[in-house]
């Protein structure tokens, strides 16, 4: 398997194929518009204006998994995201990323990466308390929260996962080389 024979629904419930981004970059990213990792929204339309005119994409996915952080319709998050944060990617239709109705993308993810990367010992400690507080964190491979960042090269390969609290810009030096 590859992450291109995988779709997704979009906020206007189209079916979208990852085939579609073949010979991108991507980001993928679990979120949220209630989380205290939302603010992260600025460095991704960050990353995105810098390098989407370069075959840069984020795929956003709003997840409500995480503490009924990301309430409210897929369109009220996209206007959100839109009035609050000026983003100009677009926001997915809301998925489950851990269990039994996980999406198919997530499981392959994670499969493909099980463990988040973390700098840092106060982080690492962070990470423990919120992996705690998870109530769908049930295997190591799990996503912890939202904001669990995946990173696609151009080949389709799944080259890193950092965690809920890294920032994206952490991974600008490695778009720009991809």
């Amino acid at each position: 398997m590859n992450i291109y024979e995988f779709t997704f629904t979009n906020r206007d419930g189209q079916v979208v194929s990852l085939a579609d981004y073949k010979g991108k970059v991507i980001l993928i990213v679990n979120t949220a518009t209630g989380c205290g990792f939302t603010p992260q929204y600025e460095s991704l339309e960050k990353l995105y204006e810098t390098y989407h005119d370069n075959g840069f994409e984020i795929l956003d996915f709003p997840c409500d998994q995480f503490g009924h952080q990301a309430p409210g319709s897929d369109s009220e998050i996209h206007d959100f995201c839109v009035s609050k944060y000026n983003t100009t990617f677009d926001q997915q239709a809301k998925i489950c990323v851990n269990g039994e109705n996980e999406s198919k993308l997530y499981t392959y993810l994670k499969v493909c990466i099980e463990k988040d990367e973390i700098h840092g010992f106060k982080n690492m400690f962070t990470m423990n308390g919120i992996k705690k507080i998870s109530s769908t964190y049930k295997n190591k491979n799990d996503i912890v929260w939202n904001f669990t960042k995946f990173l696609v090269d151009r080949e389709g390969n799944v080259v890193r996962r950092l965690s809920p609290i890294m920032d994206p810009m952490i991974l600008e030096d490695e778009i720009m080389n991809l």
